[in-house]
């Protein structure tokens, strides 16, 4: 097994095929307060598997609230 870390970059589509294929360990959200009106849901189309979070972190800074979760496996 390697011993290194791989981060995924990308919009939402490649963020929902990594969840369904279970290839993530960790998955890190940024949130700030803008709504938008379009563009693909990070959370739907994932499958009906109920996918279990352990809290790492969270960072409050202004105008971002910073989340990194531990996928449980």
């Amino acid at each position: 097994m390697f011993d290194k870390d791989v981060y995924v970059l990308g919009g939402a589509a490649v963020a929902q095929q990594c969840l369904k294929t279970s290839l993530l360990d960790e998955i890190q959200l940024h949130i700030a307060p803008v709504l938008l009106t379009e563009g693909i849901r990070l959370f739907d189309h994932i499958g009906s598997e109920c996918i279990q979070l352990e809290t790492i972190r969270i960072v409050e800074s202004h105008g971002t609230t910073h989340l990194r979760y531990r996928i449980i496996k």
